[in-house]
């Protein structure tokens, strides 16, 4: 009996999936996994780190059942990598942004960015509350490297490392102080922190609102491309979940 070709053909496999189409799990399952507490299908940065979690497959219900009993009820998260949250989970806050890629991006270093480190979070966390770059919280410099451009002594423009998917860095918390915007300090912290990047053998990427065009076209201008079109939610895990 003949067999076609067709059918002695072994199965393809299936594609394996990108690490910036779940970076927060692909972090936190990487080279950031010393910064997990995980349970099951589900992961979450320690709370003084970051407030994002993430859970293997959003479309599977057992990683949600899973990100509920570690995060527990009541308390608050933030997530990318699903349009919508399960039926019943409380919604703070949804906004929708893109995800490039800085593959294109000729990194340089600056000799003014100077390293910031613990000593300098409360100053971060000021600049931070001045400017709302994001959330960053009393551990977030754990994540990556970052640094500052300083006038008179007083930090006024900063940008660091977030998420660190493997081969990929993500650039985050890009702020400058309102008295010190329009003198390129932001492009020039991100290219530095770039550099850094790229030095380590990673590419950087970041995420930006959609509707934060001015940052979008100044990211196009030093090299970034729009990858894809992402969701952030900012949410509580439904009250009377165990923890």
């Amino acid at each position: 009996m003949s067999t076609s070709l067709e059918s002695a053909q072994p199965a393809r496999p299936a594609p394996a999936a990108h690490p910036l189409d779940n970076p927060v799990w692909a972090a936190l399952n990487g080279p950031q996994a010393a910064l997990a507490v995980a349970a099951g299908s589900a992961a979450r940065f320690h709370p003084e780190v970051s407030p994002f979690v993430a859970v293997a497959d959003p479309d599977d219900p057992r990683g949600w059942a899973d990100l509920a009993a570690l995060v527990g009820g009541g308390n608050a998260f933030a997530f990318t990598g699903a349009e919508a949250l399960p039926g019943g989970w409380e919604t703070g806050w949804a906004g929708q942004g893109v995800q490039m890629v800085g593959s294109a991006v000729t990194a340089v270093t600056d000799d003014e960015a100077e390293p910031l480190g613990p000593a300098d979070v409360p100053e971060m966390l000021e600049l931070v509350a001045r400017t709302k770059p994001g959330p960053f919280a009393a551990r977030t410099v754990e994540m990556g490297a970052y640094y500052g451009i300083r006038r008179e002594g007083r930090l006024v423009a900063m940008a660091g490392e977030r998420m660190r998917p493997p081969g990929w860095t993500e650039i985050s918390a890009v702020c400058t102080d309102p008295e010190h915007r329009g003198q390129g300090l932001a492009s020039r912290l991100v290219l530095h922190t770039a550099a850094g990047i790229a030095a380590r053998g990673d590419t950087p990427f970041l995420h930006a609102a959609a509707v934060n065009t001015g940052a979008i076209r100044l990211y196009e201008s030093l090299g970034f491309s729009r990858r894809r079109e992402v969701h952030f939610h900012f949410s509580k895990v439904p009250a009377g979940t165990a923890r």
